[in-house]
């Protein structure tokens, strides 16, 4: 028996959880499946975004699927507890360092995207995004009163970003063996123009890349695969990044796919053990209203059941049922055209249960 963690968060995430929930019940597989608060609703219960117990369950469990976290009502707490905190925590914890975010664009939602049809058509892009370093985990950090008169007044506030060599040898790493299961293709991105951090970053890349003669690589500015993402997207196979950069990059990928609300992602320790994940946020906005589209969730749990649990035929079964409620029309308020019905989240969530029936 498999165990699975199920945080669901705040916002929209109890929704979309409820969703990815129906879908892997009906699957008829040995799972056990075992909820914990998290976020803000932790925080709300027990005082921590992420509580103790809620930690010894991800531990335990063999994967990890999450809703989302953040609300605006938690914006005065000290970042140490505000629910953004929660999933950095079990980043760190876990020690996922891989973050896998595919970008495709379904037949049925070119026109939905963002893009000219003929640009996204068949689009197919894995974004891997490295998870421990870079400018969001770098010390020192923080912000201090200036006193040296060079800003009466005024606070400064500082973060450093640092990278080192086994953290991206393993990112590197990560992406050539996905290459090579694809088009064989991958673009590092870094700004090793302007920042000592990203050489080092491409000189690793280089040289983890000479191991992989089967794979082509290419380097990318950031700000270049930012204007390519949108120029030519299907350049693009395997991108690998630094975590910023990849923060921004896969959201904007997001948008080539018709809505960021299609796109599921998986973070990785090195024995594939994983927390999934919808690349969107919490949505506090819409939040109860039926409104969040509950795919990218749905499609997290495929990955899931793809990289974590070993059931790659339950994994296709879930992608299948996606293709086939989008191939009859089933759409929810992110990807509907002008005059097409959008349905809530629960019927969508049904939709992919009758289709997997």
């Amino acid at each position: 028996m498999k165990r699975i963690a199920l945080l669901a968060g705040d916002g929209i995430g109890p929704e979309i959880m409820a969703e990815a929930t129906k879908v892997l019940r009906a699957l008829d597989l040995d799972l056990q499946l075992e909820e914990a608060p998290v976020g803000g609703a932790a925080y709300d219960l027990h005082g921590h975004p992420l509580p103790p117990a809620t930690l010894a369950l991800a531990q335990a469990a063999d994967a990890v699927l999450f809703g989302a976290v953040g609300d605006w009502k938690y914006d005065q707490l000290e970042r140490a507890l505000r629910p953004e905190q929660a999933i950095l925590g079990l980043r760190k914890h876990l020690g996922l360092f891989a973050n896998l975010r595919p970008a495709i664009c379904y037949e049925q939602l070119t026109a939905a995207s963002s893009l000219k049809p003929e640009l996204v058509a068949g689009l197919d892009i894995l974004i891997i995004r490295e998870l421990t370093g870079d400018i969001y985990f770098g010390q020192p950090r923080g912000r201090r009163t200036a006193t040296d008169g060079h800003f009466p007044g005024a606070e400064e506030a500082f973060d450093t970003m640092r990278y080192s060599r086994p953290e991206i040898e393993r990112i590197a790493h990560v992406a050539f063996t996905a290459a090579r299961g694809r088009q064989r293709r991958v673009t590092s991105v870094d700004k090793a123009n302007v920042l000592e951090t990203f050489q080092l970053w491409k000189d690793v890349v280089t040289e983890v890349g000479a191991q992989y003669p089967d794979v082509t690589l290419d380097h990318m500015y950031v700000d270049n695969a930012a204007m390519q993402l949108v120029k030519e997207p299907k350049r693009f196979d395997v991108v690998v990044t630094g975590t910023m950069f990849g923060d921004i990059l896969s959201d904007e990928a997001s948008m080539l796919t018709g809505s960021i609300g299609m796109l599921p992602s998986a973070s990785l320790d090195a024995n594939n053990k994983g927390l999934y994940e919808p690349s969107h946020g919490s949505a506090p906005d819409i939040a109860g209203k039926g409104l969040a589209n509950p795919l990218a969730t749905i499609l997290s749990v495929a990955m899931m059941l793809r990289h974590s649990l070993g059931m790659p035929d339950a994994a296709k079964r879930v992608e299948d049922a996606v293709q086939t409620v989008l191939a009859q029309g089933w759409r929810t308020a992110d990807i509907a055209l002008p005059g097409e019905t959008a349905v809530s989240t629960s019927a969508m969530g049904d939709a992919v249960l009758a289709a997997l029936r």
